[in-house]
């Protein structure tokens, strides 16, 4: 009985060594030095996450600690807290134990996707032109084979230009010009400090001294206000007339809006809906004080005009009277594919020449989109 009791004793003292640990919390040297490394390390910005976050290289930041106050003895005979890089190391991974920054995992953006997004946004840009354009009036004939001849000239002189901007831009290329890579985080799975290229995103974010004043005005400003009943009689009645003015202010804004709604109204119901008109358009939007009160109006017309339905009439009588020219043109030319052949009777083998000449080259057709054909002075002549 009395070993079972030791050994009771035993495991109760084990466990009361054994247990829980104090909190791990970081000193207030820790702070200092995060914040001497948040105004001194080198940042940069990317993406962590779909979040724009701050990230030091571990390497410049080990430089940069061998060179501050923290490296040099403050006392003689007392050694420095960093005297080497492996120093440096050990104290920032305590520090990333205690949440002052974590490490990332550098992750390339390929062009492809650089690619696509630029296309993406090329592409809208496009749609957006087209929405905008009006449509154009087609011409006669004669104006479009002149416009066909003068889009072939452009078309080549665009590929000229191309291919020059093409050569030009690839000789930078070739002298050894480094584009900058685009980089995304990710999240490292072993959290320790590397002495390298390594990137380590900031989770610390010192409170400005600028917080501090702000919040000693705030304090002070609820202990004058519960202070008013011992102000003097005067301060107090410019008080008062200061709120009845802020009132009145609030008033104006509230009846501002209900006329604009009451306008707006008038006018959508006498139109039937064409018409839209806002005063003030800005007065309830999510803007500054200034912005809210400017511009002073706002006008939409919702109505179909009559105008953009004579154009895409007058579109369709034109294209119908081309479409009728051309069979106009067809028809013309059978008869006189006739009368060449009713002259040629008396010289068979020059009518069989000829109907294999006009046939091959009455099948080719010109860049302009009309049909031609080649008649040689003798036909004339028979003719």
């Amino acid at each position: 009985m009395s070993e079972t009791k030791q050994r009771k004793v035993r495991k109760r003292k084990e466990a009361q060594d054994t247990g829980p640990a104090p909190p791990d919390e970081a000193t207030k040297e820790e702070y200092s030095i995060a914040r001497w490394m948040r105004n001194n390390v080198p940042v940069k910005k990317t993406k962590f996450l779909s979040h724009t976050v701050e990230y030091f290289i571990s390497g410049k930041a080990i430089d940069k600690l061998l060179d501050s106050p923290w490296a040099q003895s403050k006392k003689a005979g007392e050694d420095p807290l960093f005297t080497t890089r492996e120093s440096v190391v050990e104290y920032l991974d305590v520090m990333l134990r205690h949440k002052f920054f974590h490490r990332a995992r550098k992750i390339v953006v390929p062009e492809s996707e650089l690619k696509k997004g630029k296309g993406k946004k090329e592409k809208e840009g496009k749609d957006t032109k087209k929405d905008d354009a009006a449509p154009a009036i087609e011409q006669p004939s004669k104006k479009k084979e002149d416009t066909v001849t003068a889009a072939e000239s452009s078309q080549v002189e665009e590929e000229k230009n191309e291919k020059d901007s093409a050569s030009s831009s690839k000789k930078p290329k070739k002298e050894g010009e480094k584009k900058k890579r685009k980089i995304r985080l990710d999240m490292h799975l072993q959290q320790n400090v590397v002495d390298g290229t390594d990137a380590y995103v900031w989770i610390y974010e010192p409170t400005p001294y600028y917080y501090y004043f702000f919040g000693f005005l705030v304090v002070v400003a609820v202990i004058a206000v519960c202070l008013f009943p011992l102000w003097p009689s005067s301060v107090r009645q410019g008080v008062y007339y200061l709120s009845l003015a802020a009132a009145g202010f609030l008033v104006f804004i509230l009846a501002l809006a209900v006329i604009r709604l009451v306008v707006f109204a008038l006018v959508w119901a006498l139109t039937f809906g064409r018409h839209h008109l806002w005063l003030l358009p800005n007065l309830t939007e999510d803007v500054g004080f200034f912005a809210s009160f400017w511009p002073l109006y706002h006008y939409e017309y919702n109505g179909s005009t009559n105008n953009e339905n004579e154009d895409e009439n007058e579109n369709e009588d034109d294209e119908n009277d081309d479409k009728d020219g051309s069979d106009e043109r067809d028809d013309d030319k059978e008869p006189l594919l006739g009368k060449d052949d009713q002259g040629s009777e008396d010289a068979p083998s020059k009518r069989a020449d000829n109907n294999s000449e006009t046939e091959s080259e009455g099948s080719q057709r010109s860049q302009t989109g009309k049909d031609f054909e080649i008649v040689d002075r003798d036909e004339i002549d028979d003719s």
